[in-house]
């Protein structure tokens, strides 16, 4: 009989500034951090710590002093596994690769519980080390990289094509930050809480035009753990419990910048990948009741709800102006708060997702609890979406 994975507990870190200086005298350790929500996310998911068998890990950041931090958390944790014990790494779809193969591992008969797991500290280390490192994966070393061209840039030519091509504009696409932020409200694992209007999120220094501070990510700290097992446990557990329904990938062949011509705010690889989660669950983009989409900055957000088709082409920005995004709205995304409020903490970002996710699908995302919701939809990117991760979850109560 064909396997199915479920999620069946998570516990997560507020997400925030958790680094300590590498001069302070009492250190934050990614390790210590990370074995508490491992016994915290297994006690909540009903299961015995000894019942894990596998740990898929998303590569924590080159600034983490642990080194090989696999295999040393499984010495931390005194958890022997007959499955996998791995780090995986693939910009910021490094959670969601950690979440894969965790699920391989159940999918072929390794291991009956997994956990997919990572923690992600960056915010001690100093900006200009930290742009440095960015520069080099945007493009080509010897050809974009010396011309200082970031993440960000790169989002807002997108922001500026899209306003160009689809008559909106950019307070049109700021309402995107004020609706994440008031979702963010409601989120306690999100890094900003503080309401926000729109005047505010116009009046910020700009960061590259046309995106300003609010509309741009923040750096972050976090740490999730998620237990994934086969569907016969979580039945047995007897408490609600998410079926990974489907998933899709695609990459374009395209690095984040490529010399080859494309249509810029298309993302073909969100289109590609969510077409074939919904082919396998067998639903359509309609019947998706949320989503929470990887998205750094306002415009990813409209452009990959979009893709997904969530809304029609050139409609999300007016979507998010309408509230039709927004908890009560027709299609609600980013119930989190987003990548904007809730935080970015890159290499685990994904695995914030799930988290959402299936909080939602349980019924236990208390005030942003969106009524009636039976599926979701996640999403993440390898930068700018040249290639794209989607899944299909359904809550199982």
């Amino acid at each position: 009989m064909e396997k199915t994975v479920t999620i069946i507990g998570a516990a997560a870190l507020p997400v925030g500034k958790w680094q300590s200086p590498p001069e302070s005298a009492v250190q934050v350790l990614e390790h210590e951090v990370l074995a508490r929500l491992v016994l915290q996310a297994t006690t909540a998911a009903g299961i015995d710590k000894s019942d894990v068998q596998g740990m898929a890990f998303a590569q924590p950041r080159p600034y983490t002093a642990q080194k090989y931090f696999a295999t040393f958390m499984a010495h931390y944790l005194q958890l022997p596994c007959a499955g996998n014990v791995c780090e995986v790494l693939g910009n910021g779809m490094t959670g969601g690769f950690a979440f894969e193969h965790a699920a391989n591992d159940i999918l072929l008969g390794r291991s009956k519980v997994s956990l997919a797991l990572g923690v992600n500290f960056e915010t001690a280390i100093p900006a200009r080390e930290h742009m440095m490192s960015s520069m080099r994966a945007v493009g080509d070393v010897d050809f974009q990289a010396p011309f200082g061209i970031t993440p960000i840039a790169w989002y807002a030519m997108d922001a500026t094509r899209y306003i160009h091509d689809h008559g909106s504009s950019r307070a049109e696409l700021a309402t995107v930050a004020v609706k994440n932020r008031r979702h963010a409200e409601l989120n306690p694992l999100a890094q900003f809480r503080t309401p926000i209007t729109l005047d505010e999120v116009l009046a910020q220094p700009m960061i590259v035009e046309p995106l300003g501070l609010y509309e741009v990510p923040p750096r972050s700290d976090g740490a999730v753990c998620l237990v994934l097992a086969e569907e016969e446990v979580a039945r047995s557990t007897g408490r609600p419990y998410v079926r990974v329904r489907s998933r899709g990938f695609y990459h374009e062949g395209a690095h984040q910048i490529s010399e080859t011509p494309n249509d810029m705010t298309a993302l073909e690889a969100a289109r590609v990948a969510g077409r074939q989660a919904y082919d396998d669950a067998g639903v359509t983009a309609s019947d998706i009741d949320l989503a929470e989409i990887y998205a750094p900055c306002t415009i990813v957000e409209v452009l990959a709800a979009e893709a997904l088709g969530l809304m029609p082409r050139g409609m999300g920005a007016k979507y998010a102006a309408e509230g039709r995004t927004g908890l009560g709205g027709d299609i609600p995304i980013c119930t989190s708060g987003g990548l904007t409020s809730r935080g970015h903490p890159a290499y685990i970002t994904p695995l914030y997702s799930f988290v959402e996710a299936f909080e939602q699908l349980c019924g236990a995302a208390g005030a942003r609890q969106v009524h009636d919701v039976e599926l979701a939809l996640t999403s993440a990117e390898l930068g700018n979406y040249n290639a794209a991760l989607v899944h299909v979850l359904e809550g199982v109560h």
